[in-house]
């Protein structure tokens, strides 16, 4: 057997850290009366992954948006998160990264991005589906995922929730005994926020401690315009759905900004 790399052995380390999957599905859309369709579908690599088409109540929709949920739990968990969505006009597609609920596999950070490639196969093989009306919408670990995508498919917008610069910075937060060198580089979303051809769109709560506000207002500065930082008075990492009014009204007003705006490969 081969060893593994030091590399190797710290990146799996972190993933231990990083990823709180769980199997059980709490909750599903006819929970929240959303009518929906059971997804399948397989990545590059062969893993299956599981998801939900949550279709708008009136068509034409607001748009399509693609949900990156965080590190912990699963879809079920963010049956309210598309609610809100779904119920302010715009078709949903939720689904979960490998490891997490039915999708097979085990999450890690490239796994993750073919994962997000798969979903986006998914979404825009749907019928009515318009490839240059989806955004991605990114909580937390999901905002980097989404990030890493636009870089080669780009969306109408990139909305990142509570999104962090990378797991580097984050580590050196809640773990500062571990020396830098030794954290593994991944998920550099401020590397790659400066040549996303997307208009982005950053949510942030001021009282959040998991990633504080200093990692959104570094990426609003690394990226290009059109951008713009919302910021979230007393509202914390996993509470913004708290402020559902003005929270669907800043997602709805910034991708309904994007109308008519070109966006380099959104037809692909």
């Amino acid at each position: 057997m081969t060893p593994l790399s030091p590399e190797r052995m710290l990146r799996a380390a972190m993933g231990a850290l990083l990823y709180f999957p769980a199997r059980k599905l709490l909750a599903t859309p006819a929970d929240a009366h959303l009518e929906y369709d059971e997804l399948e579908f397989e990545t590059d690599d062969g893993e299956r992954l599981h998801g939900w088409w949550l279709p708008a109540p009136r068509q034409p929709s607001a748009g399509h948006i693609l949900l990156f949920h965080g590190n912990a739990g699963n879809i079920g968990d963010r049956v309210p998160h598309s609610a809100v969505l779904v119920r302010a006009g715009f078709d949903v597609l939720l689904f979960d990264y490998r490891g997490y609920g039915r999708s097979t596999g085990r999450a890690d950070e490239q796994g993750t991005y073919l994962d997000a490639r798969a979903a986006r196969r998914a979404i825009i093989a749907r019928r009515g589906c318009d490839p240059a009306r989806v955004s991605y919408l990114g909580e937390s670990l999901g905002a980097a995922v989404a990030s890493e995508l636009a870089l080669s498919s780009p969306p109408r917008a990139l909305i990142l929730q509570s999104a962090f610069t990378s797991l580097r910075d984050v580590a050196r937060r809640h773990y500062p005994f571990l020396p830098r060198p030794l954290v593994p580089d991944a998920y550099p979303t401020i590397r790659r926020i400066g040549v996303v051809g997307a208009p982005v769109l950053l949510i942030h709560g001021d009282r959040d401690t998991i990633v504080p506000l200093s990692h959104a207002q570094t990426l609003c500065e690394a990226a290009r315009q059109p951008k713009r930082l919302e910021v979230f008075a007393g509202l914390g990492h996993n509470d913004l759905l708290s402020a559902r009014e003005r929270y669907v009204q800043v997602v709805k007003r910034w991708i309904g900004d994007q109308d008519g705006r070109a966006t380099p490969g959104a037809g692909g």
